[in-house]
C-alpha cells in the first residue's frame, strides 16, 4: 500500500485552508520580528486594520478528528485554541495549534507527524505568524511566515517577501476566519470566499453551500450545513465537487465531518470529540 505524498500534502492544505481545515514562538520570536518593520505602529501598537465580530470561538477550545483512509483508521488530528496571553504588536492574539499523526498500523506504509502553529489577530482574525513543521512518509516541510498586514505583505523566513492582499489567511487561520461568515440567510448555491497564503503562493479557495443535512459520527447527531470547496479538479480530485464538508448549524460552525475522493481513494475525517465551545452545539437528541 502506497499513499502519494502530493496527495496527504494537498489534501491537508485543503481541508485547513476550506474550513472550512516541534515549533514554538519561544524560538521564533514574532514580536521581535514585526518591531524590525515599518508601518502603522501608534506607541508601540499596530493600528487601522479590519476588525471581525466573533462568537464562533474562544480561547480553550479543543476538536479532535479522526481520519480513515478507505477502510483504514489511519491517524488522528486536534486543534486547539490555547488559554493564554499574549499579544504581538500590542495585539491581542489567539495561538492556535493544530497537529495531525498516523497511527502506529499507518505508520508502516506512510508515517505523519505534522504540526502547525498560528497566531491570530483577535479583533481582526488575520494571522500574524504561522509555523508549520511537517513530515510525512520522511517528506519534511519547515516554514515560517511573518505575516505584515499592515503592509500587505509575508516574509517566508528565507529572505523572500510577497505581496498579498488585506485580511490574507494562513492553513489555520482561515479555518477560524470562514467560521465567522454569516450564514443566516443561506441558500443553496451560494458561495463564500476566502483567500489563504501557504507554500509561498497565494490559494484562492471558495466554498459552496449545498443544502441542510443530518449527520451522525461517534458523537451524536447533528443538524449540519453542508458545503463543497471548490477546487482545482485534476490534481487531487477528479472533479471539483468531490470534497464535502458537513459543519455544524449552530454559531460555533465546526466541522463534524469531511469526505474526499481522491484519485487513488477516499479520505473521511469524523469529529471524535469536543470541548471549550463558545456556544450550543446543534447535536440532535437521540
Amino acid at each position: 500500500m502506497f499513499v502519494s505524498n502530493n496527495i496527504v500534502k494537498k489534501i491537508t492544505a485543503i481541508l485547513m485552508t476550506a474550513f472550512c481545515l516541534s515549533a514554538t514562538v519561544a524560538q521564533n520570536d514574532v514580536s521581535a520580528l514585526l518591531a524590525t518593520r515599518s508601518g502603522t505602529i501608534e506607541n508601540g501598537t499596530i493600528t487601522k486594520l479590519p476588525f471581525v465580530e466573533n462568537d464562533a470561538f474562544k480561547k480553550g477550545e479543543v476538536l479532535e478528528y479522526r481520519l480513515h483512509y478507505g477502510v483504514i483508521n489511519a491517524g488522528t488530528a486536534r486543534i486547539e485554541v490555547k488559554k493564554e496571553d499574549k499579544k504581538i504588536g500590542g495585539r491581542e492574539v489567539y495561538h492556535v495549534v493544530g497537529s495531525g499523526k498516523s497511527n502506529r498500523f499507518f505508520d508502516m506504509f506512510f508515517k505523519v507527524r505534522d504540526r502547525y502553529e498560528s497566531y491570530i489577530d483577535a479583533d481582526g482574525l488575520f494571522p500574524w505568524a504561522f509555523i508549520r513543521r511537517v513530515n510525512e512518509g520522511g517528506f519534511i516541510i519547515n516554514q515560517d511566515y511573518t505575516f505584515y498586514q499592515h503592509k500587505n505583505q509575508v516574509n517566508n523566513g528565507k529572505g523572500k517577501e510577497f505581496e498579498t492582499p488585506i485580511d490574507v489567511q494562513d492553513m489555520i487561520s482561515a479555518f477560524y476566519r470562514a467560521r465567522t461568515f454569516d450564514f443566516t440567510n443561506i441558500s443553496a448555491g451560494d458561495t463564500f470566499a476566502i483567500t489563504a497564503f501557504m507554500d509561498d503562493e497565494l490559494w484562492p479557495a471558495q466554498i459552496k453551500f449545498i443544502g441542510f443535512d443530518t449527520i451522525d459520527v461517534e458523537t451524536g447527531t447533528y443538524s449540519c450545513l453542508k458545503f463543497i470547496p471548490i477546487v482545482q479538479k485534476g490534481r487531487v480530485f477528479n472533479d471539483e465537487d468531490n470534497l464535502v464538508v458537513w459543519i455544524s448549524n449552530d454559531k460555533n460552525k465546526i466541522p463534524i465531518l469531511a469526505k474526499a475522493k481522491v484519485l487513488v481513494g477516499s479520505i473521511r475525517m469524523d469529529l471524535t470529540s469536543y470541548s471549550g465551545l463558545s456556544n450550543p452545539v446543534a447535536k440532535l437528541e437521540e
